[in-house]
C-alpha cells in the first residue's frame, strides 16, 4: 500500500525531531524537576501513602453526589486533599491522605445517613498504604522500567548491531516520556497502573520497531550496495501497513474503554491510548532515521561493520 510512496523518513529526521521534541516536552521537564522537589505528577496514594474507601451509595452517582460525599469527607476529616471518583453505577472510591481507624468509620457513618444506607451497610474495601510501602512501589516502577530497557537493549545489540539497539531504547524512552507529558497535561492520577501502562507501550513500541529493524536487515542483504538511508526508507514503507493496522486494531479495543469504563478505567486507557499511538510514530519515524543517523556517524568515525553479516552500505 505504502511501498510506492515516494517519502524520505531519513530524510525529514530533523522535521521528526522537533515534533518528538514537542511530545515529550513536558514530560521531560516533569521528571528534570523532581530531584528539586517539583512534583508536576498528580500523585496517586499507591505512592504517596494515604487511604483508599470504596463505598456503595445505593444511588446514581453523579457530578453532584461526588461533591457531597467530597464535603463529607472534609467536614469529618479535617483533610483538604480528598478526591472522589465513581467506581461503578452506585459506588464512589474515595482517596485522601493518612486517616486513622476511628476517623475512617466517622466518614463511613457519616455516608450512612447522608445517603439512607441502613444499619446493615459496610464499606466495599478500606485499604491503607503507608508511605514507605508507596515509595517501595515508586522505585519499584522505575527499577520496572529500566530493566525492561537494558535488556531489550542487550537483545537488539545481540540481533542487529549496536546502533540499533541504542536507536531501539531512545525512542522507548521518548515513548515513555511522551506518556508522562500525558499524565502531568492530563492530570491523570499517577499510581501503579503506571507499571502497567509503560511495560505495555514498551512491549508494542519495540515489537513494531523489531520489524522495521528486520526488513533494514534483510534489505541491507539484498542490496549491499544501496545507501543505508535508501534501505531503511525502503524498509519503513514496506512495513507501514502492519504497523498501522497493529496500532489501530489495538486503539480500537482502548477507545470503547474511554468511552464505556469508568472513572478508574479510563485514568489507564487515556495514557496507554496516547503511549500506543506515539509508540506507533516513534517506530516508524524515529527509530529507523535515529538507526541511520548514528550508523552513518559511525562510518564517519570508522567504526561501521555490517549487520549480521551484511555488507556496509
Amino acid at each position: 500500500m505504502f511501498q510506492k510512496l515516494n517519502f524520505s523518513f531519513t530524510g525529514h529526521f530533523k522535521l521528526f525531531g522537533i515534533i518528538s521534541i514537542l511530545l515529550i516536552a513536558t514530560g521531560l521537564v516533569g521528571l528534570i524537576l523532581m530531584p528539586f522537589g517539583v512534583n508536576l505528577l498528580n500523585l496517586d496514594i499507591d505512592f504517596l501513602g494515604g487511604v483508599s474507601m470504596q463505598y456503595d451509595l445505593q444511588t446514581p452517582i453523579t457530578a453532584e453526589v461526588q461533591a457531597q460525599v467530597e464535603d463529607i469527607v472534609k467536614d469529618v476529616s479535617g483533610l483538604t486533599a480528598v478526591t472522589v471518583t465513581k467506581a461503578g453505577d452506585t459506588q464512589v472510591l474515595i482517596k485522601t491522605l493518612e486517616m486513622d481507624t476511628h476517623t475512617r468509620d466517622a466518614v463511613f457513618q457519616a455516608c450512612v445517613e447522608a445517603f439512607n444506607l441502613g444499619e446493615d451497610a459496610h464499606p466495599i474495601s478500606d485499604d491503607y498504604v503507608s508511605a514507605s510501602v508507596g515509595a517501595d512501589l515508586r522505585n519499584s516502577a522505575i527499577t520496572a522500567a529500566s530493566i525492561a530497557c537494558a535488556l531489550i537493549l542487550v537483545y537488539i545489540i545481540i540481533r542487529f548491531e549496536l546502533w540499533s539497539g541504542i536507536a531501539a531504547v531512545l525512542a522507548l524512552l521518548h515513548d515513555l516520556l511522551a506518556v508522562l507529558g500525558a499524565y502531568i497535561i492530563f492530570r491523570v492520577p499517577f499510581n501503579i497502573n503506571f507499571i502497567a501502562v509503560a511495560l505495555t507501550i514498551l512491549g508494542y513500541s519495540i515489537n513494531a520497531t523489531i520489524v522495521v529493524f528486520d526488513r533494514v536487515r534483510e534489505n541491507a542483504k539484498r542490496s549491499p550496495k544501496d545507501a543505508f538511508s535508501a534501505v531503511v526508507d525502503r524498509s519503513i514503507l514496506q512495513t507501514m501497513t502492519r504497523s498501522l493496522n497493529t496500532t489501530l486494531t489495538t486503539l480500537f479495543s482502548i477507545i470503547l474503554l474511554l468511552i464505556i469504563g469508568v472513572t478508574s478505567i479510563r485514568n489507564f486507557a487515556l495514557p496507554l491510548f496516547i503511549g500506543i499511538l506515539v509508540g506507533c510514530y516513534s517506530s516508524v519515524c524515529i527509530s529507523g532515521p535515529m538507526w541511520n543517523v548514528l550508523h552513518n556517524l559511525s562510518k564517519k568515525r570508522g567504526k561501521g561493520g555490517a549487520i549480521n553479516g551484511a555488507a556496509e552500505a
